[in-house]
């Protein structure tokens, strides 16, 4: 039963996207609800010494601007905080690609956040700003009027609103109720995720290797002597990898960068998840827009898949700031200004990604040289590396 008014937004997915955009739009003096299968409760924050989340983000310093425009970013803990000053790739024929935040003139080129940590700021934030959490519910159906959609929950409750937004994941429920059909294309890959403890000091840089065989390698650092890493490798590999005990996997993943950094030894489990494609044809339709992991799934190399799902949140709360004497949040020419903004962007981040693991996936060693020749070429022009860190940066 829905007796309420319709609330202007309401919002299905109370991950990280979804909680910045509840913030961002409540701010504006909207009415906003936040709808989840799960509880929406605020994690404990982590102490200065405490243990470290095997989950962490790059997180873009456009990103880390929208964070901080909604009060989230400036209440993380400086000390769980770690800026990337530099990054290097390595192809799988020894070629080399170098990126400073000093020649882009940043101060870092991105932040390493733990994935508890920023959910806890951003679920204080959407608190602060006075969303409507209605959690945990589980969904039922969607149904749709010409001025407004509504939620219902298995319990018999429900909520209208002008505008529906679906931020509930690469498997969206919200999605497929609304009736927009995705393809979503599995890798073949898992990403294992962990922590280590370094022998030698990280400095501020990243490191990402493309390994033979289409594993993609990437050590991020932490704070003090630590890196998290991501290993996006084929299902039987990252089964394997999985498998190991902790000196062993350990071991492998120093070996596999070169020892780099000296020993290494973990300080987390490692987890891991599988790696998929997808793109919509749309990323609205009536009364609703999509967002984040719901509206494109891309590959973890470039770590930009959450900066996309901020740059979503981000832009929407624009358009609706910016409506002017348009009331209605759900208005068509708000949900097409939205889509403009964001189908480019989106669309570039996919074509590089997508584009890099299939041309990093073929073992051909004519095709290998080539790829490392163009690496090589683009690590000596400091304009196309400059192009290239600022549409990542931003």
């Amino acid at each position: 039963m829905i007796a309420d008014a319709p609330r202007d937004v309401l919002i299905a997915g109370a991950g990280l996207v979804g909680l910045s955009l509840a913030a961002a739009l409540a701010q504006l003096g909207l009415r906003v609800a936040l709808a989840d299968r799960a509880p929406v409760a605020v994690p404990p924050e982590p102490t200065p010494d405490g243990d470290w989340d095997a989950r962490v983000y790059a997180i873009s310093p456009g990103s880390a601007a929208f964070l901080r425009s909604i009060g989230a970013w400036q209440t993380l803990a400086a000390e769980r905080l770690a800026p990337i000053d530099a990054m290097r790739v390595v192809g799988d024929g020894g070629a080399t690609l170098n990126f400073s935040a000093y020649d882009v003139g940043e101060r870092a080129l991105a932040w390493i956040v733990e994935e508890r940590a920023l959910r806890a700021a951003l679920a204080q934030a959407a608190h602060r700003a006075g969303v409507e959490i209605v959690a945990p519910r589980t969904f039922a159906t969607i149904n749709w009027s010409s001025d407004a959609g509504a939620l219902q929950f298995d319990d018999g409750t429900g909520i209208a609103a002008r505008l529906l937004v679906a931020a509930d994941g690469l498997h969206s429920w919200t999605r497929r109720a609304a009736g927009i059909v995705a393809a979503i294309k599995p890798y073949g890959q898992t990403a294992v995720v962990a922590n280590f403890a370094c022998e030698r000091s990280h400095q501020g840089m990243a490191r990402q290797w493309f390994l033979e065989g289409g594993s993609v390698l990437a050590w991020l650092p932490l704070p003090g002597r630590r890196i998290s890493i991501v290993w996006s490798a084929p299902d039987g590999l990252a089964g394997d990898l999985s498998a190991l005990d902790a000196p062993a996997f350990a071991e492998r993943v120093a070996a596999a960068g070169g020892q780099a950094l000296g020993a290494l030894e973990g300080i987390t489990a490692s987890a891991s998840f599988p790696l998929s494609y997808l793109k919509l044809p749309a990323f609205v339709a009536h009364r609703l827009a999509i967002l984040g992991d719901a509206a494109h799934g891309i590959h973890p190399l470039a770590g930009q898949g959450v900066n996309l799902g901020f740059g979503d949140a981000e832009a929407l709360a624009s358009v609706l700031r910016e409506r002017g004497p348009v009331a209605d949040a759900g208005a068509p020419a708000l949900l097409e200004r939205y889509a403009r903004r964001r189908v480019e962007p989106v669309r570039a981040m996919q074509a590089v990604t997508d584009g890099l693991v299939s041309l990093f996936s073929v073992a051909n060693p004519w095709l290998a040289a080539v790829r490392n020749l163009g690496m090589s070429a683009v690590d000596r022009l400091p304009l196309a590396k400059r192009l290239l860190a600022q549409s990542a940066l931003r």
